[in-house]
């Protein structure tokens, strides 16, 4: 009897420890382990994932870490594609859009088109706090800022000039016009409609570059489970004026909900604000489904309108549970993204391929 026990006992070991394996070991393409507080965010922008996680670590609020994460990137000028001195408009002009998100409340302040103010997050965040609007645009929003205590800056630098010189050698290409006259494909503006309109079918392409990679998208979700979201971006280089993105747009550049999660995207936001990916990313998870597997389930609705289109979205679930995804387009296959949480030990890069 002793001796078949001897035999059992050793499979029986060996069956407990394939258990706990399947237990601890997350399926594939599941969220990484969670823990709370997560600081999440897009891109390798680390000075911006640490300043959060600072902010968070000293005691101030999610909304706080969320402003200062964000407006760290507008004076670091990410990318070029964040802040001053970047992606200048046909007129040679870089303004700026906005926005953060409070998903207790439920509450949005955000702003875009805005001219001649560096800290478009700082704005956004007084729209909450001193008006009971959700959205200020282009002059009048500039006109708020100087009310709420923000100086007059010049937002052009050498560098946006020498962009903006360099496109108009270049015969204004590319640009974000189509069906007038003179043929935008080959000649600058200014740009009319033809007195006899011939539609062209053309592709849904993504007209930004890979190096473009135009948006601060932040989601930052508390020890008590508080989620407050937020963007911050210079547009689209060249973007006709007055254009607006997804960044600013609830739903689309973030969305919060502290009773289900928050998401944030980035990438071309002209083809990804109309599929509203973070609201809808955010519904996904609310549904039980996890981070990563809504961050896919998001880029491929948008994937079968516009299968070139150039995207990716961060998540994180009310328990800490995190996820990316983005879509793979020649010259981009990865995502690389920023996560803070106590189970790291300082904020980390992590890289998603590319569905």
């Amino acid at each position: 009897m002793a001796a078949g026990c001897g035999g059992v006992w050793p499979a029986v070991v060996v069956l407990v420890v394939l258990l706990l394996l399947l237990v601890v070991l997350p399926p594939p393409g599941a969220a990484s382990a969670a823990a709370l507080p997560v600081v999440i965010n897009t891109w390798a922008f680390r000075t911006a994932a640490e300043t959060a996680w600072r902010v968070l670590e000293s005691g101030g609020s999610e909304l706080d870490a969320v402003e200062r994460g964000c407006g760290q990137c507008e004076v670091d000028q990410c990318d070029g594609s964040v802040g001053y001195g970047g992606s200048p408009d046909e007129s040679g002009e870089t303004t700026l859009d906005a926005m953060i998100m409070d998903g207790n409340t439920m509450e949005v302040g955000a702003v875009a088109d805005l001219r001649r103010v560096k800290n478009a997050i700082g704005v956004a965040r007084k729209v909450i706090e001193y008006t009971k609007h959700t959205l200020l645009v282009g002059e009048s929003a500039s006109l708020f800022a100087v009310r709420m205590g923000f100086p007059y800056e010049d937002l052009t630098t050498q560098k946006s000039l020498s962009l903006y010189s360099e496109w108009l050698n270049q015969s204004c290409q590319p640009n974000y016009w189509k069906n007038v006259v003179p043929d935008s494909s080959k000649s600058c503006g200014p740009y009319k409609r033809p007195g006899k309109v011939t539609y062209k079918e053309e592709q849904t392409v993504s007209q930004r570059s890979v190096q473009n990679h135009d948006t601060i998208g932040m989601v930052i979700i508390g020890v008590s489970g508080t989620v407050v979201s937020g963007t911050s971006t210079n547009g689209a280089v060249h973007k006709i004026p007055g254009r607006v993105g997804d960044s600013p747009i609830a739903g689309a550049g973030s969305y919060a909900d502290s009773t289900a999660g928050g998401a944030a995207a980035t990438g071309d936001g002209d083809i990804m604000m109309r599929f509203l990916p973070s609201y809808q990313a955010v519904e996904y998870m609310r549904m039980g489904t996890d981070p990563t597997v809504a961050c896919q389930k998001v880029i491929s609705r948008i994937q079968k309108y516009a299968p070139k289109f150039f995207g990716a979205i961060i998540c994180a679930n009310t328990t800490g549970s995190y996820g990316a995804a983005c879509n793979k387009i020649p010259g981009f296959t990865q995502f690389h993204f920023m996560v803070s949480n106590p189970l790291l030990s300082r904020p980390t890069e992590q890289v998603v391929d590319c569905i």
